[in-house]
C-alpha cells in the first residue's frame, strides 16, 4: 500500500460502518477520543497550530470536516469551499498528528459528535464553551469542552483577502 492510500483509509463518511468498528475498537483499547471540526478550506499554519494542540489533548484525534454542500449551506460565500472535500480531507489525513477525518454533510457536527462520543470536544477560542455545538452530550458523559487560542494573523478569510487584493 502507498502512502496516499493509507492515507485515505483514515477518512471515513459519518455513516460508515468501518467508523463504528474503529470507534468500537478505540474504546477497547480505552484511548482518550478528541474531536474537533471545520471547513480547513485552505490549510494554513494557524490550522496546523490548532490541531496539534487538540491531537495533544489526548490520544486519538477524530476531525469532522464540512461536506462542500455543509460549506455552502454554511453561507461562507459563493466561492467556497475553494477546495473540494476530497482534497481538504486528504490534506487533514496526510498530518501525522491527525488520526481520522469524518465528513459529515449537516450544518452542524451534533449527530457525528454523538456518534463518536468523543472524551474531548475541541474548539477555536473564539467560542464560549455553552455556545459549542456537542457540548452538552460531551460533559453529560463527563468529557471535557476546550477552547484554543488562534494563532494570530492566520485565518482563511485573510488568505481570501491576501489573494484577492494584494
Amino acid at each position: 500500500m502507498n502512502n496516499l492510500e493509507s492515507i485515505q483509509k483514515r477518512i471515513f463518511q459519518k455513516d460508515d460502518k468501518k467508523l463504528i468498528n474503529l470507534l468500537h475498537l478505540l474504546r477497547f483499547k480505552d484511548q482518550k477520543i478528541v474531536f474537533t471540526n471545520g471547513v480547513f478550506d485552505l490549510l494554513h499554519r494557524g490550522h496546523v497550530d490548532y490541531l496539534s494542540r487538540a491531537a495533544d489533548l489526548g490520544d486519538v484525534l477524530i476531525v469532522g470536516l464540512n461536506t462542500d454542500r455543509s460549506v455552502k449551506r454554511l453561507g461562507k460565500g459563493d466561492a467556497r469551499p475553494i477546495q473540494d472535500e476530497k482534497t481538504r480531507a486528504i490534506l487533514l489525513a496526510a498530518m501525522r498528528f491527525v488520526d481520522y477525518v469524518v465528513l459529515f454533510d449537516e450544518e452542524t457536527p451534533y449527530d457525528l459528535i454523538e456518534k463518536i462520543k468523543p472524551d474531548v470536544l475541541v474548539k477555536g477560542g473564539d467560542y464560549k464553551i455553552e455556545e459549542i455545538v456537542g457540548a452538552d452530550l460531551v460533559l453529560a458523559r463527563n468529557g471535557e469542552v476546550k477552547t484554543l487560542d488562534f494563532l494570530p494573523g492566520f485565518s482563511t478569510t485573510n488568505i481570501e483577502k491576501k489573494i484577492k487584493n494584494p
